[in-house]
């Protein structure tokens, strides 16, 4: 019987084949810190704030502010002054972020699928069966 609990190295594998599979597809080319933030501000609750991302990931503003430069240029993230405290920067999410993110779901997935047809496989006593790419 298969378990479908991921081991260490089978999460890693997916987070390998995900960024492969991001950095060979036309589109951004995000570094690690610039996935971070991403990922922190789509993934977790709103309002972010450049000050509270620095203290989330435990980076200092101005790496939040570089990575931000550098999503605003993808149109991934966005930030807007605070209306309530002028002297706070909100982000904000974007159609096209929404849309990177769905993109790397899809990706995540047939890496997990690909990874587990394999553990199938090799549990049955099968060759593996890869999938080039």
């Amino acid at each position: 019987m298969v378990s479908n609990a991921s081991t260490p190295d089978q999460l890693v594998g997916i987070l390998r084949d995900t960024v492969v599979a991001l950095v060979r597809r036309d589109g951004p080319d995000l570094s690690a810190r610039q996935l971070g933030v991403f990922l922190t501000v789509y993934l977790t609750d709103a309002p972010h704030t450049v000050r509270g991302l620095a203290a989330e990931l435990n980076v200092s503003k101005p790496a939040i502010t570089r990575a931000l430069d550098r999503l605003g240029e993808l149109d991934l993230a966005r930030r807007k002054v605070d209306p309530m405290d002028r002297r706070s920067v909100l982000v904000q999410r974007t159609l096209k972020g929404t849309a990177f993110l769905r993109d790397m779901r899809s990706i995540m997935a047939e890496a997990e699928t690909q990874k587990r047809d394999i553990q199938i496989g090799e549990t049955a006593g099968a060759e593996p069966v890869r999938k080039a790419g």
